[in-house]
């Protein structure tokens, strides 16, 4: 299976075969994860295109991208699935997949799908600043950058002076990861928390859009 690179899936995303009954239009922060539950799972029905993942840093324009994407490729598969959660689009986008009839996941963040959204919800920390395993490798390109701290690190303290931690929402048990967002941490002055989550409520979520249709009443094999 394909591996796009993390700066494709920024800037381009990641086009769908054209194989599969279910497609899912995803955000190309999300493309290693998703590949990698298709793969352990023999999801083979599910196919995948991904939105360029730098429409984190754009929320206002992940809607039009996605109404986009949905009318593109909605007469090539018998249904299709948003994986994006509200991604600061303020009801936009969840109010744009009810009209067009398709499904998204649940909740306001890819950080609090992974970190499970009960869970989050319950931690109430306005003060931190959050990380996935995508933002952790492409940190300068999503952060760093884009804020013009490279530039200009003096503004540091003016973006960031009200966090007081940094938190990686690990999906996986990476080492390396863990030691790039250990300095990530440090360059932003915050105190370095990690949580392994693994893929948290979005792995519970394509499990249950990967599950076959329940046969109607009367048609294959009988209930008992």
């Amino acid at each position: 299976m394909d591996r796009p690179d993390d700066a494709t899936l920024a800037s381009t995303g990641f086009a769908a075969r054209g194989t599969g009954q279910v497609l899912l239009i995803a955000c190309g922060a999300l493309a290693r994860e998703i590949l990698d539950l298709k793969a352990r799972n023999g999801w083979h029905h599910l196919d995948l295109t991904c939105l360029p993942a730098i429409l984190h840093n754009h929320p206002e324009k992940i809607t039009a991208a996605v109404r986009d994407a949905v009318a593109r490729h909605r007469g090539r598969y018998e249904s299709i699935k948003v994986v994006y959660a509200d991604c600061g689009t303020g009801g936009l986008l969840q109010a744009a997949c009810a009209e067009l009839g398709v499904d998204m996941v649940a909740g306001p963040h890819c950080y609090a799908f992974f970190d499970g959204l009960d869970r989050f919800a319950g931690r109430d920390e306005i003060t931190a600043f959050y990380l996935t395993d995508f933002l952790v490798r492409q940190f300068d390109a999503f952060v760093w950058e884009p804020l013009g701290l490279d530039r200009h690190p003096e503004l540091r303290d003016m973006y960031f002076g009200h966090y007081e931690k940094l938190v990686y929402l690990a999906q996986t048990d990476d080492p390396a990861l863990t030691r790039a967002a250990e300095t990530q941490a440090q360059r932003l002055g915050l105190v370095f928390e990690r949580r392994l989550t693994g893929y948290g409520d979005l792995a519970q979520t394509l499990a249950g859009w990967a599950a076959p249709p329940e046969a109607p009443v009367g048609k294959g094999t009988p209930k008992t």
